[in-house]
């Protein structure tokens, strides 16, 4: 153009003018927009790349550059794992088959790899299975099931075959037979790509075991973690008592033997408990049921409901949905003319029959103490069959409205004073009367807006009423109501409201509308419902965790403790806990915490594991071990073991190394480890006490015998016998031979404040004869052991007799009772 302007058509998509719009720019303004449109155009292609460069990846390819979540992020460690992996599945499938496990472990160097092999007497793996559980990750049976497992997510054993084949490029070598059948060979790898089994290797081959299965992988590895290996077998074998485990190694080998036939119980599949259940996971349930109704929902996909746990459940979640309404006070028949106020509402019915029912309705009324709305049309209703049976006059649906409205209008009427009631009795009687009423007329003022006719209302919007009422009265008369004081009228008045009969909402209703499914949530978890059963969970029990550390550490105090099910995230937990104490156990440094979860041992990560954390909080000076600071993990020479068994253990991260930080399972942890923690606490007082019992027998014992001496000097009589009056001033127990020519005597006196029960064994060459009633003789290699077990009361005595032919040596040996309150005189 003359004037230099040019005139230009953009497309509309870029700078989103009217089509037919012709844009007049100058040259200059063509020059700033054109780079921005060329950088529109630039960005389009880039987003085209980029979307054109997405792609899915499978589990298997994720986990092969991300192993390190599994416990792969080292030879060392990796080995470990792998061996952990094994034995976990190894135990689980021989339990499973009602097998008392017995698992060999090989560990062999080979070149520049190391070669694993786990066998173990399980019922085997069909050759149609056996590829996907080796050679697929997330493959299993137990990811579904809410019962006890050490192996949960299909991970484990598939993860070490893949850890094998990325660092050593060879296929993981299998055998497996089930019972009857015949041993099948096999080899594969893992396609990363897809998640599936490449079998390389199909065949029959011969095998000694007549069941069982054997797993063989070489990788990269070294034998550093050697401690923690051997640590986790030995730790295994004190939560498994009943398996037998054989670990060879290049440096040598372990062994831990049964330490009982008896198998762990046998776990039964649960359904959710309520307690725990999130709201995703409700809503998903709520999608997926039959059911029609809330409460056939409750009965059908949660434990531990029943018809009146459901009742329960639904009465708290319709107060929550629907809200309750007040129920005010009923006024006295000098306050207040209900028959009037009935009668006048009411046409066109005849005067007798409006005056019975009128009648009928007040007395109904005057025998509540308090009524809310849908109790005073209930209550209309009846007055209105019954008189229309007298009268034979009918009182249909309109004239019963008119009748309701009428006596609800009488009984609200006084709201203020009844609102004056119930705050008095729930506040401080520091705040003045005229305060009160000033608030209960502000709080009575809040029942008048739309919709309020019945007076129903949400516990939040009674709150909110209670919490304006308390405003207002703090700016008007400078006294404020304080929390505590709120909540209490609010408790006061939401204790007086009744719960609606309104059918609640069914299934399909509640599953599309999440406030009304978190309303449902709430009433459930507020419910009191009784703990999940405990079939579903196999813990090791109080008697077995004493056993396996008694088997495995050589001490002088053992204690075990296991809790009552909990409930977490509607999964049952149980929490066990053990404490060994000093014999062998080193003294020096801190204690040493074994963990555990599903009866497998938690090797690393100790410092991310909730058990490390609860350990630290506990005044552990209060149960007699030494704690630097008063915090942090206690020393001295104690082992302090923690099992947490549940149908889905919360693990940190996928290795399963340590377990999350959850609220309900740390209190449960810290609760038994109390409680074997205070049995603890009692032997180290009674141990203390004893020693300073033995330390006063000590001193009279050196004492005693030059008193002795000098008296006979003094006397010049025989030296007393010491020994029995060391016995009577120490209040011990006394234990005597006597012996006359072949006649012999054991004395116990008992000098104690309480019956003593020692048992005795007299251990003598010759056979005795005439032995007291209550004694057995066993001979054995030419010996005869007198055992004798008698019941002797405070300040008393008992006498055991026999009869020795010939000569003979005597052996004595009395337990069952402490050695700072016993004195055997022989």
């Amino acid at each position: 153009m003359a004037d230099g302007t040019v005139s230009v058509r953009l497309p509309e998509r870029h700078l989103h003018f009217h089509p037919a719009t012709a844009v007049v720019l100058t040259v200059a303004r063509i020059r700033r927009v054109m780079p921005s449109l060329q950088s529109t155009l630039d960005d389009e292609g880039v987003a085209d790349e980029l979307a054109a460069s997405q792609r899915s990846i499978s589990i298997a390819e994720f986990f092969e550059k991300n192993k390190h979540m599994l416990g792969f992020d080292s030879g060392a460690r990796g080995l470990v794992t792998a061996v952990k992996e094994a034995v976990d599945n190894a135990l689980d499938a021989a339990e499973e088959a009602g097998h008392l496990p017995d698992i060999y472990i090989e560990i062999e160097e080979v070149g520049d790899y190391y070669r694993l092999v786990v066998e173990d007497n399980g019922p085997g793996i069909t050759s149609e299975e056996l590829p996907k559980v080796f050679g697929k990750l997330l493959y299993g049976s137990r990811f579904h099931k809410r019962e006890q497992a050490r192996g949960q997510q299909g991970i484990g054993i598939s993860a070490a075959v893949l850890y094998s084949q990325l660092t050593s490029g060879k296929p993981a070598k299998i055998t497996s037979r089930t019972q009857g059948g015949e041993a099948k060979y096999f080899e594969l790898i893992i396609d990363t790509d897809s998640n599936e089994p490449e079998v390389s290797v199909d065949e029959t081959t011969t095998w000694d075991r007549t069941h069982g299965t054997r797993i063989e992988l070489e990788m990269e590895a070294n034998m550093r973690a050697r401690g923690q290996l051997r640590d986790y077998v030995k730790h295994t074998a004190v939560v498994n008592p009943h398996a037998r485990i054989e670990l060879r190694e290049p440096n040598g080998e372990y062994k831990a033997e049964r330490a009982t036939d008896q198998l762990p119980a046998e776990t039964e599949e649960i359904r959710p408990h309520p307690h725990g259940v999130e709201l995703g996971t409700l809503l998903k349930m709520l999608e997926a049921t039959d059911s029609y109704s809330v409460s056939g929902f409750l009965q059908g996909e949660f434990t531990r409901v029943g018809t009146k746990t459901a009742t329960n459940v639904i009465a708290a979640f319709t107060d929550r949905h629907y809200g309750r309404e007040m129920a005010w006070r009923t006024p006295a028949t000098h306050e207040a003319d209900i028959e009037s106020a009935v009668t006048e509402a009411v046409a066109n019915k005849g005067q007798a029959a409006t005056d019975e029912f009128a009648g009928r309705v007040a007395d109904a009324i005057r025998e509540h103490d308090r009524i809310a709305h849908h109790e005073l049309a209930t209550l209309v209703e009846h007055a209105a069959v019954a008189t229309t049976d007298e009268t034979g006059t009918t009182f249909g649906d309109t004239v019963q409205e008119k009748a309701v409205a009428a006596a609800w209008a009488i009984v609200r009427d006084d709201r203020t004073a009844d609102l004056y009631t119930l705050t008095d009795e729930a506040t401080s009687t520091r705040k003045d009367d005229g305060v009160i009423e000033s608030f209960a007329e502000r709080l009575a003022a809040k029942f008048d807006g739309e919709g309020q006719v019945r007076d129903r209302l949400r516990r939040e919007t009674l709150e909110e009423y209670v919490e304006r009422a308390a405003a207002m009265t703090a700016e008007r008369e400078d006294v404020s109501f304080g929390e505590t004081a709120r909540e209490n009228v609010t408790d006061a008045l939401w204790s007086v409201a009744r719960t609606v009969p309104d059918d609640p909402p069914n299934v399909a209703a509640v599953a599309d509308d999440r406030d009304t499914a978190s309303a449902l949530l709430s009433a459930m978890s507020e419910t009191d419902i009784i703990a999940p059963p405990t079939d579903c969970l196999s813990p090791i029990t109080a008697d077995l965790v004493r056993s396996g550390l008694e088997k495995e550490f050589d001490a002088d105090f053992y204690a075990s403790a296991t809790r009552d099910a909990g409930v977490h995230g509607g999964d049952p937990f149980i929490v066990e806990a053990g404490i060994a104490y000093g014999g062998d156990l080193p003294a020096e440094g801190s204690v040493e915490l074994l963990r555990f979860a599903n009866r497998v041992p938690l090797v690393y990560q100790r410092g991310a594991c909730a058990t490390t954390d609860v350990l630290k909080g506990i005044g552990w000076r209060n149960y007699g071990l030494d704690q630097p600071g008063g915090s942090g993990m206690p020393n001295g020479p104690a082992v302090i073991m923690i099992h947490v068994a549940s149908t889905n253990v919360p693990f940190t991260s996928e290795s399963k190394d340590a377990i999350a930080n959850i609220p309900a399972i740390e209190d449960e942890i810290e609760l038994a480890v109390r409680e074997a923690a205070r049995e603890l606490k009692s032997y180290l007082n009674k141990r203390r006490s004893m020693q300073q019992r033995q330390e006063k027998q000590d001193v009279l014992g050196s004492i005693l015998p030059e008193m002795a001496d000098k008296l006979a000097t003094v006397t010049e009589r025989e030296e007393l016998k010491i020994d029995d009056s060391l016995a009577r001033i120490m209040n011990n127990v006394l234990v005597e031979r006597r012996i006359e020519n072949s006649h012999v005597e054991l004395v116990v006196e008992n000098n104690s404040g309480t019956s003593e029960s020692p048992e005795l064994t007299e251990i003598v060459s010759a056979e005795p004869t005439s032995v007291s009633d209550g004694a057995r003789v066993v001979e054995m290699d030419g010996e005869w052991f007198i055992k004798w077990s008698p019941e002797v009361g405070s300040d008393d005595d008992s006498v055991l007799q026999y009869e020795l032919a010939d000569e003979s040596d005597y052996d004595l040996d009395v337990t069952g009772i402490e050695s700072a309150k016993l004195t055997v005189n022989t």
